[in-house]
């Protein structure tokens, strides 16, 4: 398996365990080569709930840029919830999961086709 596979097949466990999702694999491995290369560095691989210039990132670059969702306070709202889904208290919260959910939670799969 290549590295990229092993962090799908990584980012698939999670969801599961601790989101108690089981992922689409062909929409997660999208989101997963969507992300780029910052998926192979422990940093860039990682979201940090607490960090509000990351959460604005992820909104602007991601939910209005990438998704094409109109700005407004609904977008920081999803996040949010994903965050807090996923857990405070758990330091590794996946970059592409993240993306994942609130792919997921908007029902913008299309962006993906």
């Amino acid at each position: 398996m290549s590295k990229r596979d092993d962090l799908i097949a990584k980012y698939a466990a999670d969801m599961k365990d601790k989101l108690g999702v089981t992922p689409d694999m062909d929409l997660l491995t999208k989101v997963v080569i969507g992300c780029g290369p910052s998926i192979y560095n422990a940093d860039g691989e990682t979201v940090a709930g607490s960090d509000k210039a990351e959460l604005e990132r992820i909104r602007t670059n991601y939910l209005m840029k990438k998704l094409g969702l109109p700005d407004g306070p609904e977008l920081s709202a999803a996040i949010d919830k994903v965050i807090a889904k996923y857990g405070s208290s758990n330091r590794n919260k996946y970059r592409a999961v993240v993306y994942y959910m609130l792919c997921m939670h908007f029902g913008k799969q299309a962006a993906y086709a």
